[in-house]
């Protein structure tokens, strides 16, 4: 009796362990709730805050071809935290520190770019 309270104890371990990476793959690896959405052509900078970060990242909307995308945040007082390159689904995530503390964030893809301005203070 005790090896199947054991085995179905086992079985929700690795169902919870298994099911982590794809509640994460939704948000890219972001923590907290979406805050704010940025427009670029054929993409989306995602902006998330959790109660101690900001984590940002620009989304392709039709992901599969390499693009050029990129995204930084720069917490108030500190220094930009970036990702760049050629992308099929997203740059990032990055993540700063930000418990009281504006940021700016940027967003870039070959065809246009995006800055959100001292947010989130």
């Amino acid at each position: 009796m005790s090896l199947g309270v054991f085995g179905g104890a086992l079985w929700l371990a690795v169902g919870g362990v298994l099911a982590a990476p794809a509640a994460s793959a939704a948000t890219g690896g972001c923590a907290g709730e979406l805050v704010r959405a940025m427009p670029l052509p054929g993409a989306e900078v995602r902006v998330f805050k959790s109660r101690t970060q900001v984590c940002a990242m620009t989304v392709a909307l039709r992901p599969g071809e390499r693009r050029h995308m990129a995204v930084s945040v720069q917490p108030r007082g500190g220094v930009p935290v970036g990702d760049a390159g050629q992308f099929t689904r997203y740059a990032g995530p990055v993540t700063v520190g930000a418990i009281s503390r504006c940021v700016y964030v940027r967003g870039e893809t070959a065809a246009g770019s995006v800055e959100s301005g001292w947010i989130l203070c």
